[in-house]
């Protein structure tokens, strides 16, 4: 079996078993495909690269073409145990708006995404730059990244709108944590990793 990045690894680790899982720009369908092999979970995926949609076909992997920026009005009120949206929060129009669609369909909602606030970035905003880093590699002029938040912003929006952070992880680019990271999140996580659910 094929061995999954850590971040999918720690996502595997707070799944249940024999649960419904939605995967919100799933990719090309790794984490439901190891999801459905080793937590037996009943999951659908949405994405919208005709690609990886045929990668997702090819695995096994139920999918569904769409544009998570124009809602999920085709699911149901708590349709799903967990929705998951690994690193594509930043990339979304409508960012506290598809966090409030996650958690209408699903009764706990896991979120991935690129930590703007990591000491990297921070140095480069200082000297006049747009951040580049592994986990940032595009440039300013041809990213997919158009809403980059920080953990605190995450943290803060999540506060605004009454959801309830359950679980929060911080790795680097090689998605390996440590006691610094753990202390100091926002300066030192190039990643975040959080389970939530509704208040």
């Amino acid at each position: 079996m094929t061995q999954l990045r850590t971040d999918l690894q720690i996502i595997s680790e707070w799944i249940k078993p024999n649960t419904r899982i939605l995967d919100l720009g799933c990719g090309d369908g790794t984490l439901l495909s190891h999801l459905s092999k080793t937590r037996k979970i009943n999951g659908y995926g949405v994405e919208y690269s005709i690609d990886n949609i045929t990668t997702c076909i090819e695995k096994g992997v139920n999918v569904i073409h769409t544009d998570i920026d124009k809602g999920l009005s085709d699911f149901d009120v708590d349709s799903f145990d967990y929705v998951v949206m690994t690193q594509a929060i930043q990339a979304l129009h409508y960012p506290d708006k598809t966090l409030d669609e996650m958690l209408r369909v699903g009764k706990q909602g896991i979120v991935t995404f690129p930590n703007f606030g990591h000491w990297k970035c921070r140095l480069q905003l200082a000297f006049g730059r747009m951040p580049k880093t592994r986990t940032l590699e595009s440039e300013w002029f041809n990213t997919e990244n158009i809403h980059l938040c920080t953990v605190n912003d995450f943290e803060d929006l999540c506060r605004k709108k009454g959801i309830r952070i359950l679980e929060r992880t911080v790795v680097d680019n090689e998605h390996r944590t440590s006691l610094g990271m753990r202390l100091l999140p926002n300066l030192l996580g190039e990643i975040a990793i959080y389970r939530i659910q509704r208040r």
